[in-house]
């Protein structure tokens, strides 16, 4: 017998004890494992060919020896995975917030058939995520429809998660979603970047998502006495964006032609001169029906005491020579819309011009402007927004909503 202060445990109950230890320790070890190595904060993001590829990132926290992807046409029988093709990903180690490496990985399927819906799953071989599906785009010029978003910034779990799933339920079979920066509060840390993940759920593994960056996904440094401000050290790896616009704004300007509409996504905060000679190129050999802009600095303030007279200058002469449709923006906290406008004079509905639109789906709000309300439609505060935005070869239908479902502002464009 062995003693053990005032208790006598027989040298069985030791053994017995000590393999009850050791058993737990492994499971233990190995339930540790297998979440290391479990695919997390999958997302899907549109290529510069969508009808024929689609991106999906995901992230692990071990550096798994096989990230690949499986991929299937979809079919009724439950049978499809059986011509299931394995492509492989390529990984990029990142540490966010000075903390533990995580494992970044990415894939883009090619050589797809438009129109079509596929089944893929993410993970090493042996630990996967689930199936998950998408759609192909159409090469013509079928209808559609996207949901557009204002900053979600802050309180992204608490309060964003009701936007996101509010317009899913408005949405369901929206083509893809559409964020106009300041994603997070601070880009660079890790647990905001968490907060959307858990907020979007898995909308984003089956409903492909297209964002550029707002003032927050920038990072204040200071270098030689200078404060400069740089895209933060999580955008790059998470996202895999089309890489179609200027060699030093990658993933962050770019364009995508999707079923009649030219999509451009431009970069607010650096290089806007090089962004406009890009522009006037990419606008000038545009083949598509519709235009649409994306930027997170709005061209008419909607909140009070802002205003950018800079973008104006630079690209409003360019939206105004190729005819513009429709500018989509955030940063105001606000809601406003325009009438059409041309050279900032409203002009009537059947000429051409620009509708400029600034909404917000976060909780933050600011006081409104006062300055350009002869320009607005409508203009407001104090809300949580989602716009669905239906296109087809001669109608846009623009619809915005609120958090709890109603109707918030409405109108259409002819062509």
């Amino acid at each position: 017998m062995i003693k053990f202060g005032h208790k006598r445990i027989s040298n069985y109950r030791i053994l017995v004890l000590c393999l009850a230890f050791l058993l737990f320790s492994n499971s233990s070890c190995k339930t540790t494992d297998q979440q290391s190595r479990t695919p997390e904060r999958i997302i899907l993001n549109l290529t510069d060919t969508p009808a024929t590829s689609q991106a999906v990132t995901w992230r692990t926290r071990y550096n798994v020896s096989n990230p690949q992807a499986q991929l299937a046409p979809a079919t009724e029988s439950p049978d499809f995975d059986k011509k299931a093709l394995a492509i492989q990903a390529i990984t990029e180690h990142v540490k966010p917030d000075n903390k533990s490496v995580v494992y970044y990985h990415s894939i883009v399927f090619n050589s797809l058939e438009p129109n079509t819906t596929y089944a893929y799953r993410v993970g090493d071989g042996e630990i996967w995520s689930e199936w998950n599906q998408f759609n192909t785009a159409s090469e013509t010029n079928e209808q559609f429809k996207f949901v557009y978003f204002g900053d979600p910034q802050n309180n992204i779990k608490s309060i964003c998660s009701r936007i996101f799933r509010a317009a899913y339920k408005k949405a369901p079979d929206a083509d893809f979603w559409h964020f106009v920066g300041d994603i997070v509060n601070h880009g660079e840390i890790d647990e905001e970047w968490a907060e959307l993940y858990y907020a979007f759920g898995w909308i984003p593994r089956v409903t492909p998502i297209i964002l550029l960056p707002g003032n927050h996904e920038y990072v204040k440094k200071e270098i030689n006495g200078e404060e400069i401000r740089e895209l933060n050290h999580l955008w790059h790896p998470q996202f895999t964006l089309p890489e179609n616009g200027p060699v030093a704004l990658k993933e962050t300007v770019y364009f995508i032609d999707y079923q009649g509409v030219r999509f451009v996504m431009l970069n607010g905060n650096e290089k806007l001169q090089e962004q406009a000679k890009w522009l006037d190129a990419v606008l000038a050999e545009n083949p598509q029906i519709w235009t649409i802009i994306g930027i997170h600095q709005p061209l008419y303030s909607t909140a009070n005491e802002r205003d950018n007279p800079y973008l104006r200058e630079l690209f409003l002469p360019i939206f105004d020579k190729y005819s513009v449709d429709l500018v989509l923006q955030g940063h105001d906290h606000t809601y406003g819309r325009t009438y059409k406008l041309k050279n900032g004079i409203k002009v009537n509905d059947s000429e051409k011009g620009t509708v400029y639109i600034v909404s917000v789906s976060g909780p933050k709000r600011y006081l409104i402007n006062p300055n350009y309300r002869d320009l607005m439609v409508k203009i407001g505060t104090g809300r949580q927004l989602f716009q669905v935005i239906h296109i087809t070869k001669k109608r846009l239908v623009y619809e915005s909503f609120t958090a709890t479902g109603e109707l918030y502002d409405s109108f259409e464009l002819i062509k």
